[in-house]
């Protein structure tokens, strides 16, 4: 990313970086680039650096330019998904022997990864509620981790960790801070601007934002680490195809102005929940009540798309996320259409019975862009029919 690129205004970067019109045609598209080798000019003249379409593609190339402009970083890489990119990060920067510290309200499928294929590897890890710094000193003090491991807003419980707090636990202690940013985007958070040394995202989400792609990003700070986790992407091939890129391209170009939409929508959805008598807790960072809403607001822009809420027992938790018409029953999240998710059962059944495990009260809503009148209306036709 050019001086004169990180001059420009979030939305602006969202439009045109890694967009440069294509130089043969003009096209302002760039081409998509579906080949999977590349003529060379003569043994070893390669044409931009590309040989093979494990080792580089032009459409990944364009991603991966955007992604490191939005989170502003030295670089950025684009995978087959979130997952493939978290595992060439932890394979890249860890080594048997090491620990990581991650919170205890995480994605699902992280702490599976972790615990269930790197562990018998020789990777430990413990949890420990982010939200709280004493706790994650002293947690730190007991035994320096290799990394810390955070999602802030997090997965499902919206808890909110202070990350420029923990950047300095974690670096202070020789520690590796990852930040999953997949709740909040780059347009509403910058973590690697709060001292985060890398960013990860399911793509799936907010970045694509129209649930027809699967992928996953890695953004860093650091430009050593970028090239060791880019290695082990090569050398296990878990990069995204061309169409996956392009799509999640075409998806950020309206991320800033999408996540404006979600974010009014939720609080608008989280603000009629919580002044429902049926409902026991709502979780919503925008909401004053939250205990993280006065960080939140200090370290993000917008408070996001996700609303959970608990009910009065597991039962009636199920009835609701059964009962929604507008917001459909589906795992995933940040599209713009509306969902609803019952994680117990669903997106965090893996970590049953764990330190991570979900209270079955527990209902995620992904809250979409369309009309709020319409959404409110759906929860509020759910709740009564309990």
């Amino acid at each position: 990313m050019s001086t004169h690129d990180a001059a420009r205004g979030f939305d602006s970067l969202a439009v045109h970086a890694g967009q440069t019109p294509d130089e043969t045609t003009g096209a302002v598209i760039p081409p998509l680039h579906v080949s999977t080798t590349y003529a060379q000019d003569g043994i070893g003249g390669l044409r931009g650096g590309y040989e093979y379409g494990r080792s580089g593609n032009p459409t990944r190339t364009a991603l991966e330019s955007q992604v490191a402009a939005l989170e502003g970083a030295v670089r950025a890489l684009s995978f087959a998904s979130g997952l493939a990119g978290e595992d060439a990060l932890l394979r890249a920067a860890l080594v048997p022997g090491d620990e990581v510290l991650m919170g205890n309200d995480v994605y699902g499928g992280t702490y599976r990864l972790l615990a269930r294929v790197l562990g018998p590897w020789g990777i430990t890890l413990r949890v420990v509620d982010m939200s709280d710094l004493d706790a994650v000193a002293a947690a730190i003090e007991q035994r320096a981790p290799r990394m810390v491991w955070v999602e802030t807003p997090s997965n499902p419980m919206l808890r909110i960790t202070d990350i420029a707090g923990l950047a300095r636990l974690g670096h202070a202690a020789g520690a590796i801070v990852v930040v999953d940013n997949t709740f909040a985007s780059p347009a509403l958070q910058r973590p690697i601007a709060l001292g985060a040394d890398v960013v990860v995202h399911s793509a799936t989400k907010y970045l694509g934002g129209h649930s027809d792609v699967v992928g996953g990003a890695l953004a860093f700070a650091d430009a050593d680490l970028a090239e060791k986790t880019q290695f082990l992407q090569f050398a296990a091939g878990a990069v995204s195809g061309p169409f996956d890129a392009y799509l999640t391209t075409r998806g950020i170009k309206t991320l800033g102005i999408r996540m404006q939409r979600h974010s009014s929508n939720a609080q608008a959805v989280a603000e009629y929940l919580a002044g429902h008598d049926r409902v026991a807790t709502v979780y919503y960072p925008g909401l004053p009540a939250h205990p993280g809403h006065e960080l939140a607001a200090t370290q993000m822009s917008g408070f996001g798309g996700i609303v959970s809420l608990a009910l009065a027992d597991g039962a009636t938790a199920r009835r609701f996320a059964e009962s929604t018409r507008l917001f459909t029953l589906a795992e995933s999240l940040g599209g713009v259409e509306s969902l609803v998710n019952y994680p117990d059962a669903m997106t965090h059944a893996s970590v049953r019975g764990t330190e991570l495990a979900v209270p079955d009260t527990i209902v995620r809503l992904s809250v979409g862009i369309e009309s709020v009148d319409d959404l409110v209306a759906d929860v509020d036709q759910a709740l009564a029919s309990l």
